[in-house]
Formats: C-alpha cells, sequence, structure tokens
C-alpha cells in the first residue's frame, strides 16, 4: 500500500511553511487584497524558505532533487495562508522547474544558479491564452524556425509578474512539427510587449499581465531542451497537480474558519454548529476536502515514480476546481450575512475558488 505519510524533511518544510502561512501570510493578505498589491515582505520570508532551490540538483548548487508529492504538500499549505501570495512565491518556479527537467546542461548551468540567490527571483511562464475555446495542446502562440533563429507570434494572458520579470518561458506551437515547446525569453528582448495589469476577481494581489509577442526574434538555443525539446504532457500534469493543491489549501482555509466561526456563534441558546443543517455542510466540506487530497497526492506520487500520471492530473485538477467553489460557499454560507462582508476572508476565498478553471499554466510542482 502506498504511504503518504511526510518523511521527517517533508514534516519540517511542512511545520515552517504552516507557521508562515499563520504568522505572516494570512495577516497581510487582506490589505493586499484591497490595494491589490502584494506585500513585499511576505513574499520575501516566502521565498527564504527555499522552496525552489531544495528541487535544484546538489551539482548545480542547491539542496535535492524535485519531488512532486513535496511541491503538491507545499503548494496546499502556502495556499491555506493566501492563495495570490503563494502564487507570487512559487512563480519562479514556472521557469526553474521545467530548466531543471528538460533544460540542457547548458541552459541547467546558467539559469538555474540564479535561483538560488537570497533574494527574489522575478521569473515567470507564459502558457495560458485569451478566448473560451483555449487548448493547451493547439496554442494560438506560433514559432517558426528559419536562418537559426526562432520567431515567435501569438498573445499570452495571466502571466504572473510579467513586468519585472528577468526571464520568461513561452510555450509555443512549432509550426513545422506541430508540437508544443517552450522558449526562453530574457527581460526587454524587442517585439515583447507587456500590456496593462490584468483586473482580476480573485488573486488580486498577485500582478498578471496579457502579453503580446509581435516577431519576437529568438537564437535557436533559446529553445529549451535544445534540440531534443520538452515532455509538455509532463509538465501540464505537474501543473494540474500543482493547481489541485492549491485549491484544496484555499477550501481548507476556508472549511476550518467556518467550523471554528459555526462552533463559537450562539443562536437560541447553542452553537449554530449544532444545528443539522450547518453540520452536515460542514461534513460533507471536510469529506470534499479529502477527497481532492488524496487525489492530488496520488497524481503526484505517480509523476515521482516516473510514470504517465495523464489521467489521474486530469481527474485531480478536475474535481479540485469544483470542490473549491462547492466549500468556499459554503463558508460564506455558514457565515450567514457575515460571510458577504469584506473584513470577513470567506468572501476572498470564494472569489479565489471561484478563479481556477482559468489558472492553467500558472503553477508547477
Amino acid at each position: 500500500m502506498v504511504s503518504f505519510t511526510p518523511t521527517d524533511e517533508q514534516q519540517l518544510l511542512l511545520d515552517t511553511i504552516r507557521r508562515y502561512a499563520l504568522n505572516d501570510m494570512r495577516g497581510a493578505a487582506h490589505e493586499a487584497d484591497e490595494a491589490s498589491e502584494p506585500a513585499s515582505d511576505v513574499v520575501r520570508t516566502g521565498w527564504q524558505i527555499g522552496l525552489i532551490p531544495s528541487a535544484i540538483p546538489e551539482e548545480l548548487g542547491g539542496f535535492g532533487e524535485m519531488s512532486a508529492i513535496t511541491g503538491a504538500l507545499a503548494a496546499e499549505e502556502l495556499a491555506f495562508g493566501d492563495l495570490a501570495t503563494a502564487l507570487h512565491v512559487l512563480a519562479p518556479a514556472l521557469f526553474a522547474y521545467p530548466v531543471a527537467l528538460y533544460g540542457t546542461a547548458e541552459q541547467r548551468e546558467n539559469l538555474l544558479p540564479l535561483f538560488l540567490d537570497e533574494r527574489f527571483v522575478p521569473a515567470t511562464a507564459a502558457l495560458l491564452e485569451p478566448g473560451i475555446f483555449f487548448d493547451p495542446h493547439n496554442l494560438q502562440t506560433m514559432a517558426s524556425t528559419a536562418d537559426g533563429q526562432v520567431c515567435l507570434s501569438g498573445v499570452k494572458a495571466n502571466v504572473p509578474l510579467a513586468d519585472t520579470a528577468r526571464l520568461m518561458l513561452v510555450y509555443a506551437r512549432n509550426i513545422e512539427s506541430g508540437s508544443v515547446d517552450a522558449y526562453i525569453v530574457e527581460k526587454d528582448t524587442p517585439g515583447v510587449q507587456i500590456e496593462q495589469r490584468e483586473q482580476l476577481m480573485g488573486i488580486r494581489a498577485l500582478p498578471t499581465y496579457r502579453v503580446q509577442l509581435n516577431n519576437v526574434l529568438l537564437p535557436a538555443s533559446a529553445r529549451l531542451g535544445g534540440a531534443v525539446g520538452l515532455n509538455f504532457a509532463a509538465l501540464l500534469n505537474r501543473s494540474q497537480v500543482a493547481l489541485a493543491a492549491l485549491a484544496v489549501g484555499v477550501a481548507r482555509a476556508s472549511y476550518e474558519y467556518a467550523k471554528d466561526y459555526a462552533k463559537q456563534r450562539v443562536q437560541f441558546g447553542k452553537p449554530i454548529a449544532q444545528n443539522q443543517s450547518i453540520a452536515f455542510m460542514l461534513a460533507e466540506a471536510a469529506i470534499e476536502i479529502d477527497s481532492a487530497r488524496l487525489l492530488a497526492w496520488e497524481a503526484a506520487w505517480k509523476l515521482d515514480q516516473g510514470e504517465d500520471a495523464t489521467r489521474e492530473a486530469y481527474l485531480a485538477r478536475q474535481y479540485a476546481d469544483q470542490m473549491v467553489l462547492r466549500v468556499a460557499d459554503a463558508g460564506v454560507q455558514v457565515l450567514g450575512g457575515y460571510g458577504f462582508i469584506r473584513e470577513y476572508p470567506v468572501e476572498r476565498w470564494l472569489r479565489n475558488g471561484r478563479g481556477f478553471p482559468t489558472f492553467t499554466g500558472m503553477a508547477i510542482v
């Protein structure tokens, strides 16, 4: 039987992140959301936990090896604190992890040491595209090769930190082969146009942007993995698992807050948690959270075993997308009228939870 009991190292990491989530992220989340600006000191503290360096190989100066299970555990705890801050802290992994997994020896040696700095390194990836029928396997951003150069053309949406990112990994469909490739784009590359910041219903403290790629010329060496390329399906699976784990964290935050409130809120001489309708709602939320967590862990375990986790990752993401909305909505209902007041965090968790189906490519483990 597969055991998901954390190792000593994982438990130490989880304890550290849990303290950070409760002591740093929670206290700053409301003001950051209201101001639509991240709390820079909280982001800096989160970076110093060292999640990304711990996934970089020791021969390149990192602390270990990449583990999807560890990443899923960490993502849940971070989202339990605040989703916008979690996505901000994890944004550089969108660039670093694919390079670590599929980069050429030269790409890994040149790029990965940048993420060992104690200071936060703004880096990101651009996968999502505007439009109702977005299909990551049929990207409209195109890459063509001629005279030893690659030309990128297209539009990307929901790109985290695009305005400050030193490095961006752009996913595009190769015109010649039809496959999805990734290309390393440095800041201020001609033809890359960062448009105005997007105004989103949720994750308002995370700056995301639409990015125009107007015949961006890159050397052939900018292709991640060189002539071999990358395993895009495996990367997409890692993103699905990350988003499922983040959704579990948001749902758990709403559930635990609502549960505590229901135990303390007294009406007609007894806590409302003793009302059957409230008790059943909270019980169903707990079942949903545990179910989504196990689906995410199963997919992450298969990734760590080097197995094809496409089915498991897809199911985990689809279930978690629906679960987090149901649980967050239940949290608002338990608080009644207070749930609709912005000073109470359940309305923010509902807004953030509603966005998960649109967050494709915004996280990775």
